[in-house]
């Protein structure tokens, strides 16, 4: 049976990558529900001014400065907010970065760093914080992942790896979990309107995406539905998702219009 959400209220949040972008959004949509929120960034001074945000909209807040792609640091801070904060109810996995850029001219240091970010920090705050959940029997645990990790496109080459083991790692988890009270929501963003997008990227994006990027605030109240309807899925914009449909029924035709929108659109 589906664990639905009904509120946040009375449940403790802890969310990665809460300095910008979707991550911000989703801080202040999870606190203005009811929870209690633990933000964590490199970006102090950022998390310092969402912090006050949500304590003037009658929320609560602290603020916890962690590099996610080291290990000592995500448990130095989970030790921190658990003293300072109390037990995780849920765990928002939030932080990432992408490039666009050719395998072939994308350097191997910031592949690596990549990884480690975008995946190896979800993995370890995941492995720190779920038995706690799991002996409680109940939690929630939230994988911002990416259409590119289900439909991979050329230049994203390293943030596609990463982005398909976020997606690995969530759906088997939410099946290793589901009946010790633990729900898993993997969430898969398009393109979306926010700081995410560098300038180099918005340059080398395919005209496709970059003149139908979709609108953060919109994604982020599909991500609360979802959780209200006890899905361990969503897409935004929710029309993506038959793309997931063609290429596991054509993938020859999926793949032509993949270069077509994507390298063809670029080198005209």
């Amino acid at each position: 049976m589906a664990k639905k959400l009904t509120t946040c209220k009375g449940l403790n949040c802890l969310i990665t990558g809460a300095s910008s972008g979707i991550g911000r959004l989703l801080a202040l949509a999870v606190a203005k529900d009811g929870a209690r929120m633990a933000l964590v960034a490199r970006r102090e001074d950022e998390l310092n001014t969402l912090k006050k945000e949500i304590e003037e909209a009658g929320g609560e807040a602290m603020v916890f400065t962690c590099d996610v792609s080291v290990l000592d640091d995500v448990k130095q801070t989970c030790e921190q907010v658990s003293r300072d904060f109390g037990q995780v109810d849920m765990l928002i996995n939030n932080a990432g970065y992408g490039h666009h850029r050719t395998f072939l001219e994308w350097d191997i240091e910031d592949q690596e760093r990549m990884m480690r970010v975008n995946y190896f920090g979800m993995m370890y705050f995941t492995k720190l914080l779920l038995p706690q959940m799991v002996e409680r029997k109940n939690g929630w645990v939230i994988f911002v992942a990416s259409v590119a990790g289900k439909l991979a496109t050329p230049e994203e080459s390293a943030y596609a790896a990463s982005k398909f083991a976020t997606v690995g790692l969530a759906e088997a988890l939410s099946i290793e979990v589901e009946d010790d009270g633990v729900h898993v929501l993997t969430v898969c963003p398009g393109a979306i309107n926010t700081p995410f997008f560098d300038e180099e990227a918005l340059r080398r994006m395919p005209p496709v995406a970059k003149n139908n990027m979709a609108d953060p605030d919109k994604l982020v109240a599909a991500i609360m539905k979802a959780l209200r309807k006890g899905k361990h899925e969503v897409t935004y914009p929710y029309g993506i998702a038959a793309g997931y449909i063609v290429r596991a029924l054509a993938p020859g035709f999926m793949r032509k219009q993949v270069r077509r929108v994507t390298l063809d659109a670029i080198n005209k």
